[in-house]
Parts: structure tokens; sequence; C-alpha cells
């Protein structure tokens, strides 16, 4: 998932506050936590904790039982570049986006390669519709494909 592959800017200064390593991994289970927890966003410059609540507002909440190790803040982020992909922006443009407005990470190429495998996904989804008789669905999947084609 492309979740897997975001990394947090501001992950050794993380560490310096948090007085433990953690990994670099935006959504790994310690670096959820410790987000969740254990942080003092007091000791953090402007820009990073901005980009912290900002990450945490926007992935973090939910009312599981599981919070944060639910799966919907790595879900949440996977829609989130998808929208942006619908919006307009490129793989490059995106990448900036996360970076400048949550401080994640994400190389371009695996951005790219991610929306290539969404349309793949969605391809799949529109033939299996068209087979169970699904007009809607079928539909709905071309729109998305579209957007995300242009």
């Amino acid at each position: 998932m492309i979740a897997d592959k975001a990394r947090l800017r501001s992950i050794r200064r993380l560490e310096r506050i948090a007085g433990f390593r953690l990994p670099d991994r935006a959504f790994h289970g310690v670096v959820l936590d410790t987000l969740v927890s254990r942080l003092d966003f007091d000791r953090l410059d402007p820009t990073t904790r901005e980009q912290l609540l900002e990450f945490i507002g926007d992935f973090l909440r939910c009312d599981c039982r599981k919070a944060p190790h639910c799966g919907c803040p790595e879900r949440r982020f996977a829609a989130t570049v998808l929208e942006l992909r619908e919006s307009g922006l490129d793989h490059r443009q995106i990448s900036a986006h996360l970076d400048e407005v949550y401080g994640i990470e994400l190389f371009p190429a695996d951005i790219l390669s991610y929306l290539e495998d969404s349309v793949h996904v969605l391809e799949a989804i529109e033939k299996v519709a068209v087979l169970l008789d699904r007009p809607s669905v079928a539909a709905g999947a071309r729109t998305h494909i579209k957007a995300l084609e242009r």
C-alpha cells in the first residue's frame, strides 16, 4: 500500500522529543502511538507542529476501538492521494503537496506506480460490475478511471 512508503521528514526531531528511536515510516504503529499519546507538541517548531497536527487531523481521527491501528489512517492516506490526482495534480505535485502540508516524503515514482495500480483495480471492478449487471458501479469505476488518467 502507498502508506507503507510514506516517510515523515521530521522523524529525527520527534525522536529527540519523545526520547526514543522511531521508525521513519509515517504510518508505523510506534509512530502513530507516539503522535496520539506521547508527544509534547509545544517543543516542536511551528512548521513541524502544524504539519503534524494536519497529519493527525486528516488521518488519525476515527472512532474505531483499535485506533490508530485499525487501518483507517492508511486507507485515508491512500484516498487522499487518489483525491489529489482526481483534483488535477500530477504525481510530482502530489509529492510536493504531501511534503508541504503533512511533512510526508513520498517519491513521485511511488505515487505514479500507486496510481497505475489503482487504475488496474478500477478496470477490474468495472469488468466485474458489467458481468454482474451493476451499471451504476461500472459507470462509477469508469468515472474514476477517467479522472485518474487525465
